[in-house]
């Protein structure tokens, strides 16, 4: 074990004996970065919610939303030129330079080179009718619906997979007609849940499991009819419920006396299933997975972010599946001995590379498929490439750089408009002073809201058809916002309230009740015992560690 110190944010940071025998294993040197650095890094490559509208596609002309803003340098083609034979990424091939720095090299490339509109997923099948969803497959009739593969009739979520008929998702698996939920596995019709597993009409619900009409609840297993955890006859909740259900006013009510309630119970220091010889937070059937954060079906990895079924990894966010020995990558998969690269699928041996499928044995390529022995696209023999390779790894090396994501100067993006922020959020001054660049001009309406909140009806029954012709204003940022026809049947149908925030910021709200991908050092408040989690210190909620909570709830 050493300590180093940050040679960005200055703060020490401590590098595992697993970690240099992972190193070593992928021939980089040791990072001089810290681990929260380092996600910041590989996060200014993800864009999943910044979308803008008036770009045109650079081959068809069509009008496409795209996740580039409009002073971007970047061609963007929309999905099916993108994928068509009317062009060729081998086309823009460029012979690397060996007298000149191969990031200089590799930002000049990057803008060359066309880029997908949108990320767009096709291993569960195409997305239909759902033009509003990114880094996302296999959508049917889904609008604003991120990182999820695949999902019907799904409204403003993010980390779905099989979610039907609902909306405000945070990470969830097989659920159908919910709503404003944080981690939700095979339930229905369940809304503002968090940690729930196979539940059914229940509302308010904190870490429930096989819970049936409660409303509420938090810690409770297979209880039925239960209010704030007090038992009730069926007649007494049918009729306690019927005086909430529908009223934006009594909501808010019952939601802050929830949140007041919740506060009250022992939480646990994670939430974590199945889980061995793992520290993290909702990791589920991992082994020996560290210091990690929404991880399933994953063993042997280090400081990986959303991302499943991993083997031998360190530094990853995003998708994974059926991979190894990755190093500081994002939305990679299917792959294996993949460093410091943005979306390589079925690919081995890559380095520096953006957006690659079914290639092997390339460095600093963009868009290429079925590719081998290349750099910047170009093809060379397998003798000139490992010798080229040799004087680019010994390059970055000697920078200090080998080993981890690609610059962020070279980053299409802004710190504000990717997962850097929900994570690790920063104003402008800190982001632009730890050398982020800030996007001003983020695509959004204010100050043209045609109805005041004050005038929406409170009840969703006296709700007319025509808000959905009206322009709302979120009661929290003020940016305008709408409700489309569809979401209105479906808040009709769930008998809900129309909500008072925009979407942004309902998906920070949920990102608040998720907690921050950060772990702290304290002790059980039951026991004593010395716990790792990211409930911070000075937080209000009383944690317990897995085996007295157990205890306690179970």
């Amino acid at each position: 074990m050493e300590t180093k110190t940050c040679q960005n944010c200055k703060n020490d940071f401590i590098i595992e004996p697993d970690d240099f025998s992972f190193y070593e294993k992928m021939k980089v040197p040791v990072p001089k970065i810290c681990p929260d650095c380092r996600f910041k890094m590989r996060a200014m490559w993800r864009n999943e919610m910044s979308m803008y509208s008036g770009r045109k596609c650079g081959l068809c002309g069509k009008s496409v939303l795209s996740i580039y803003n409009l002073k971007s340098p970047f061609t963007t083609y929309c999905y099916e030129c993108f994928y068509s034979e009317k062009w060729s990424p081998k086309d823009y091939a460029t012979l690397y330079d060996k007298s000149r720095p191969f990031f200089d090299q590799m930002g000049e490339f990057l803008i060359k080179v066309p880029k997908i509109n949108l990320g767009i997923s096709t291993g569960d099948g195409p997305n239909i009718n759902s033009e509003y969803v990114n880094m996302a497959g296999g959508c049917k009739n889904c609008y604003l619906v991120f990182n999820t593969s695949p999902a019907e009739e799904l409204l403003y979520s993010r980390g779905v997979k099989s979610g039907i008929f609902s909306s405000d998702i945070y990470f969830g698996v097989k659920f159908e007609n919910c709503y404003d939920c944080v981690s939700i596995q095979e339930s229905a019709n369940v809304f503002w849940g968090q940690n729930i597993m196979g539940c059914v009409d229940s509302y308010f619900i904190l870490n429930g499991s096989g819970l049936t009409n409660c409303f509420g609840c938090v810690n409770l297993r297979n209880k039925s009819n239960c209010w704030f955890n007090e038992q009730l006859t069926s007649e007494e909740y049918k009729t306690r419920l019927g005086e909430v259900m529908g009223s934006y006013s009594k909501i808010l009510e019952a939601r802050k006396k929830f949140e007041e309630f919740c506060l009250q119970h022992p939480h646990k220091e994670n939430n974590n299933l199945k889980t061995i010889n793992s520290v993290g937070d909702y990791l589920t059937e991992c082994k020996n997975v560290v210091n990690s954060f929404e991880v399933a079906k994953s063993e042997d990895c280090r400081y990986i972010f959303s991302s499943k079924m991993i083997k031998d990894s360190l530094g990853t966010t995003g998708f994974g599946t059926k991979s190894e020995r990755l190093l500081e990558v994002v939305a990679t998969g299917h792959s294996s001995n993949i460093i410091g690269s943005y979306w390589a699928e079925n690919c081995s041996n890559v380095m520096y590379s953006f957006d690659l499928r079914n290639c092997h044995d390339c460095i600093g390529c963009d868009a290429l498929k079925n590719g081998k022995y290349a750099i910047f696209n170009k093809e060379y023999s397998k003798e000139e490439y490992e010798e080229l390779k040799a004087h680019i790894v010994k390059e970055l090396t000697e920078q200090g750089i080998h080993g981890l994501m690609m610059p962020v100067i070279i980053a299409p993006f802004a710190y504000n408009e990717t997962i850097a922020q929900d994570n690790f959020s920063l104003t402008k001054e800190e982001a632009l002073a730890q050398g982020y660049r800030w996007e001003d001009d983020i695509q959004m309406t204010k100050g043209k809201d045609t109805i005041q909140l004050d005038d929406i009806e409170d009840n969703i029954k006296d709700i007319r058809d025509s808000i959905t012709s009206e322009i709302l204003k979120c009661i929290s940022c003020e940016r305008n916002y709408k409700i489309t026809e569809q979401e209105l049947l479906f808040y009709r149908k769930m008998v809900l309230p129309i909500p008072r925030q925009c979407f942004y910021c309902r998906h920070q709200d949920r990102i608040k009740r998720r907690g921050p991908y950060k772990f702290w050092d304290r002790k059980c408040d039951h026991c004593d015992k010395d716990i790792k989690t990211n409930y911070s210190p000075e937080r209000k909620e009383i944690i317990y560690c897995e085996k007295c909570y157990q205890q306690e709830v179970i």
